[in-house]
């Protein structure tokens, strides 16, 4: 399996998503990137799962998921050979 992203420290500060991401500290609005996670407790916030690829990370008793790509504005495209029928 390839590894997408490395995450680490996961941190929820003055209404702000802390990342670790590759190496380098990402801070994302909580309000502008998930409502659930927005209006979640700090106990919800703390149950998280980092996919094992590091793809995205879950938060089980809010049901809530984020692409890690999503974050960081990276786009992908469908490849041409999925157009062609």
């Amino acid at each position: 399996m390839d590894k997408h992203h490395s995450i680490k420290d996961i941190q929820f500060k003055n209404g702000y998503l802390v990342l670790n991401i590759d190496g380098e500290e990402k801070s994302f609005k909580l309000s502008e990137i998930s409502e659930r996670l927005d209006k979640a407790s700090d106990p919800e916030r703390m149950q998280f799962v980092i996919s094992p690829s590091g793809y995205g990370i879950h938060w089980p008793l809010i049901d809530e998921d984020l692409s890690i790509d999503g974050l960081l504005g990276i786009h992908h495209s469908p490849k041409l050979e999925e157009y062609i029928a």
